[in-house]
C-alpha cells in the first residue's frame, strides 16, 4: 500500500505501524509524488492526505479514478464535516477518515478497502503437497499439521500459492511482499524461501527456477 502525508513524523508513524500489521508500506510526502508512484505500482490501497504540496490529495485521487485505477482510495483530512466527506467521496474516494483518528479504527478501514481491491480468494488456499493457507486466519498447514511461518514467510508462500504454479520472480516477491525500503540487492527473498521450504518439509514443494525465480509444485 501507499501512504501520502506531508506530515513526515505522521507518515512515517502510520507506515510502521501498518508494516507492524504484516502490510508491505511506500511513503509519499507530497501528490507529485504520490501520483507517480500510484501510476507505476498498483497499490491495493492508498492512504492520501486531502491537503498535500504541490498537486492536492484532491487532484490525485481525481486523477486515478479518471484513469480506471483499482487501488482503493482513504482519504484523511483535518477538516471532518459532512460536507467535507461528501467531497471527498465524490472525487472518487472509498472512504474517508478524518483526523485526528484512533489507529486501530485506520487498519480496520485498511484492512476492509484491501479485501475489496484484490480478486476473491477461496477461504483456505490450496496447492501441491497438502499444502494450505488461510489468509483470513493467517493459518499454514501441511496434510493437516500446523506450519509456524513468520509474516514474510507467510506472504511468500501465499503469492506463490496465488500464481498457481507459475514461476514468481524475485523481484515480484520483494514487491509484494516486502516494499520500496527493501534492497534490490538484497538475499533476503533466496534466504526466507530457503527457511519456508525447511519448514514446510520434505518432499520439497517450493522448487527454485535458477535464474528466474519460484514455483509451487510436487516436482
Amino acid at each position: 500500500m501507499l501512504v501520502v502525508e506531508d506530515e513526515v513524523p505522521l507518515a512515517e508513524a502510520v507506515a510502521r505501524g501498518l508494516r507492524r500489521e504484516g502490510m508491505a508500506v511506500d511513503v509519499a510526502h507530497d501528490g507529485d509524488t504520490g501520483l507517480e508512484k500510484a501510476m507505476v505500482t498498483r497499490y491495493d490501497v492508498l492512504v492520501l492526505d486531502r491537503d498535500l504540496p504541490g498537486r492536492s490529495g484532491d487532484e490525485v485521487c481525481r486523477l486515478l479514478t479518471a484513469g480506471g485505477s483499482l487501488t482503493r482510495v482513504l482519504m484523511l483530512t483535518a477538516a471532518g464535516g459532512l460536507a467535507d466527506r461528501v467531497a471527498g467521496l465524490d472525487l472518487g474516494a472509498d472512504d474517508y477518515l478524518g483526523k485526528p483518528f484512533a489507529f486501530e479504527e485506520l487498519v480496520a478501514r485498511v484492512r476492509a478497502l484491501g479485501r475489496r481491491a484484490t480478486p476473491a480468494q477461496p477461504p483456505v488456499m490450496t496447492g501441491p503437497g497438502g499444502v494450505s493457507l488461510d489468509p483470513a486466519r493467517r493459518v499454514a498447514t501441511r496434510d493437516g499439521e500446523a506450519v509456524d511461518l513468520t509474516r514474510k514467510e507467510f506472504g511468500v508462500l501465499e503469492e506463490l500459492l496465488r500464481a498457481g504454479g507459475a514461476v514468481v520472480s524475485s523481484e515480484e516477491l520483494l514487491e509484494r511482499v516486502w516494499d520500496e525500503n527493501a534492497d534490490p540487492a538484497t538475499t533476503i527473498v533466496r534466504v526466507t524461501v530457503m527457511t519456508l521450504r525447511k519448514k514446510l518439509g520434505d518432499p520439497p514443494v517450493v522448487h527454485t527456477v535458477v535464474g528466474v525465480g519460484y514455483r509451487l509444485g510436487a516436482s
